[in-house]
């Protein structure tokens, strides 16, 4: 039997960066004495701010606050972080981001301290809600990614995504048809949108791509405007959620067996089996 543990970690962030920094080190701290080889931070894990995105992405690019942070918690606890989103002004080429806008970027550091991969979040959440916010429109304030990634961790091949790119199984036929064995959704769904749709599409996107699922939520109450759904959990590729905070910082901690992943894709080769979209896909 091959077991490796994994942590989604839960945080309430705000609109203080240097304590959701501090926030996010003691919880990855505590993932890595509980033996995690990889652990997940949710989006906006350190920057809960859309009106100051840009401020933070040009903070970003001059002193690597956010990535360097990463990079300095990954070498320092030996263990996989992807991190959940953080504002860059660049873009993957290296051109700046369009107007006053920012990448929503989820990096993945190896234990070592290396830099793995760099996602930047494709689907943006310019919806209506009725919920105490109402409106939410991402494109004002950042620039959708393009490309599809996948990287290499301790627990298999990880196809990442953020949030409201759950919402477009495409995506993530995609990824698995490139070989990722799990995906990490880093979120801040709404509490509206979250208590009627969180756990099922994650079930969903699991089943259908028999693949483990990571994904940490923000979940609490923000602002007076702003209350996340939480529920931050891991999902099994039979669709069984392994297990789950429903609110408040913390952590989720799961053992993925991945030889028991591979028997049900071998018994049920459903990737074999596909008949549309097959040539897209691949």
């Amino acid at each position: 039997m091959s077991l490796v543990r994994v942590a989604a970690i839960q945080m309430v962030s705000n609109f203080d960066v240097e304590n959701n920094l501090k926030t996010a080190e003691q919880l990855l701290l505590q993932a890595a004495e509980q033996g995690a080889a990889l652990a997940v931070l949710p989006e906006n894990f350190a920057v809960l701010d859309s009106d100051n995105l840009y401020r933070w992405g040009e903070e970003e690019q001059q002193t690597r606050m956010f990535s360097g942070f990463l990079q300095q918690q990954a070498q320092k606890l030996a263990m996989d972080i992807v991190g959940g989103t953080i504002p860059m002004r660049q873009r993957m080429d290296g051109a700046p981001v369009s107007g006053k806008r920012v990448t929503a970027t989820s990096l993945h550091y190896n234990a070592n301290g290396e830099l793995c991969a760099r996602y930047d979040k494709i689907h943006l959440f310019d919806v209506s809600v009725n919920d105490q916010q109402g409106q939410y429109k991402e494109s004002r304030v950042i620039e959708a990614g393009a490309d599809w990634v996948t990287s290499t961790t301790a627990a298999g091949t990880v196809g990442l995504t953020v949030c409201y790119d759950l919402r477009f199984p495409e995506l993530y036929q995609r990824l698995a048809t490139a070989g990722a064995t799990l995906f990490t959704v880093p979120s801040a769904f709404t509490y509206r949108t979250g208590e009627a749709h969180w756990e099922t599409l994650l079930r969903a996107r699991a089943i259908e791509n028999q693949a483990f699922v990571i994904a940490p939520d923000q979940g609490g109450q923000h602002s007076e405007k702003r209350q996340t759904w939480g529920h931050s959990m891991i999902v099994d590729p039979w669709g069984t959620v392994l297990s789950q905070l429903e609110t408040g910082p913390g952590l989720v901690l799961a053992d993925l067996d991945l030889d028991w992943q591979q028997e049900i894709r071998a018994a049920m080769p459903t990737q074999q089996h596909k008949r549309f979209g097959k040539t897209e896909l691949s």
